[in-house]
Order: structure tokens, then sequence, then C-alpha cells
């Protein structure tokens, strides 16, 4: 019985060290999220300026551009993951993989060869475990992401996508990302930057709107062309900002569902250490008790 009453007490020593990791790092996650919500509140009007410029210059000027023009056939797709370099945020890394692989099997259903970006050491992993090659890939600062890797990651991008299919190029770009929703949702989502899908912030005139006037210095295709890594950068950016705010909400989530299982085991184990050294002062009361009697018998 003694030995029992020492592994109850080893286990709830045990959940207590894990409850305070844990509990330290939902703090840590919790004070993170904070200001990871603040970089994505302050890039999207950004990247939503950039995107309505976008698409105003492509919807009022009559010029056929790469930004706009979908190809004859899509030979080769290029598709952008976003990871983290940690674990310990529950499902948020699974769920990215598998949304980037259910539509790298849609791609592929359509005749398109995909081409992988990876961003984070989870996917870098996942796709070495399986022996999966990845065009490119980059690892480290997911947690805090700077603009340099995600204009580092447009130009890798971009520069494919001007290049022709035939040389290496693709014809799509598309990127899967953890779009953060609330502190207790995280949802995978899918986009294709190029080409444009639908043209965003310009919503159909009525009959009393007066059209926008657009003058362009220099042609219409010079300023898509200024437009175009700008445009991608700035989406790259947002998405990578929305992936680590989403992270830091995963790890507090599952950091503080991990302390609440330690309170629970410890709970459990501490009724059964109390049960244990019971039965142990029971049994010890019995054994005095019968030894007197004997005693008592004897004489």
């Amino acid at each position: 019985m003694g030995a029992q009453l020492r592994v109850y007490r080893q286990k709830i020593s045990s959940a207590k060290t894990t409850k305070k990791i844990t509990r330290a790092m939902e703090l840590i996650s919790a004070s993170r999220i904070q200001k990871a919500k603040q970089r994505v509140a302050a890039s999207g009007p950004y990247s939503r300026a950039v995107t309505r410029a976008v698409s105003a210059v492509a919807t009022f000027s009559n010029v056929d551009h790469v930004l706009t023009t979908e190809p004859e056939k899509v030979e080769r797709a290029a598709v952008v993951i976003f990871s983290s370099d940690r674990g310990l945020a529950g499902a948020f890394n699974s769920n990215v993989l598998r949304e980037a692989g259910e539509l790298a099997a849609r791609l592929e259903g359509e005749g398109k060869e995909v081409v992988y970006y990876l961003v984070g050491r989870k996917a870098a992993g996942y796709f070495a475990f399986r022996k999966r090659d990845a065009e490119q890939i980059w690892t480290g600062g997911t947690d805090s992401p700077e603009f340099e890797i995600a204009k580092e990651i447009g130009d890798a991008v971009v520069s494919k996508f001007l290049q022709p299919a035939s040389e290496g190029g693709v014809d799509e770009i598309h990127i899967v990302y953890n779009r953060l929703v609330s502190m207790l949702l995280q949802v995978p989502e899918v986009v294709r930057l190029l080409p444009l899908e639908i043209v965003e912030g310009v919503e159909a005139p009525d009959e009393k709107d007066v059209l926008p006037l657009y003058e362009f210095e220099p042609e219409v295709d010079k300023v898509l062309d200024a437009l175009l890594p700008v445009y991608i950068e700035s989406r790259i950016f947002n998405a990578m900002l929305q992936s680590a705010a989403a992270k830091h909400a995963a790890t507090q989530k599952a950091m503080k569902s991990a302390s609440d299982n330690a309170d629970k085991l410890i709970n459990d184990y501490t009724r059964l250490a109390n049960n244990a050294r019971q039965s142990e002062i029971t049994q010890q009361i019995s054994e005095i008790v019968g030894g007197a009697d004997a005693l008592s018998s004897a004489k």
C-alpha cells in the first residue's frame, strides 16, 4: 500500500510541474496575441487599399495584363503554405496542411501540376517526412513575421508567375493560411492571388452614380507592372500576420486545455492517494487491534 501511495504522489508532483509549464505558456501566448491582433488590424487597411487599387486599374482599363488575364491553359499552379515553426498549438498546423492537400488534389484533378512553397518548420517537416519536394522553404520568424520575409516570398512567386510554364513558371498562385476568427476559432483560408479571381472593392455603379475617371501616368500596363509586386507582398504579409495571430490563439487554447487536464489529474490522483492512505491507516489500526487482542487472549 505504501508503494502505491508513493506512485500517486509522484504522479501528482509530475502533474503539478506540467501545469506550471502549460500555464506559463498560456500566459505568454495571451500576452503575444494582443500585439499580433494589433498588427493584423494595422495591416488590413493597407492590404485592402492595394487590392482595391489593383482592382480599379484592372476594371476601368481595357488592357490585357498577366495580372487579370486568365491563361487559355493552366499547366502549373503554385501553392504557398503558411504553418508555424513550433507545435503545441492543437490542430493549427494539421488543419492548414489538410486544406492544402485538398487544394492540391483539386488542382491535380484539373490537370495542373502543383508547385509548393513552404513557410514554417512544421510544413517543411511534414513534406520532408513524406519525401515530397518543395520549390522553396522559409523557416524562422513565424511568431513575429517581418515584411522582409514577405517581400522575399513575393519576389519568388512573382518571378515564377512571370515566367512561361514551359520554362518552369506557374500560371496561378494560391496561398493557404489560418485566419483568426476569434480566440476560440481559427479557420484555414484558401485565396487565389493571381490571376485576380474576384474584383474586390469595386461594386457595379448605379445609374445615378458617376463612373470614376482614371488617368494613368505612364501607361496602364506599366502601372499594373508596378502594382503587381506591391499587391502580392501586401497580401502575403497580411496572411503571415493572420497566421501568427491564429497560432498564438491556438496555443493559448491548447495550453489552457492542458492546464485544465492537469488540474483534473491532480484532483483524481489526490483522491486516489487519500483513499490509499486511508486504507493504509485502517490496515495499521486493524493490525494493532488484532495484536492487542492476541496478547489479551494469551494472558
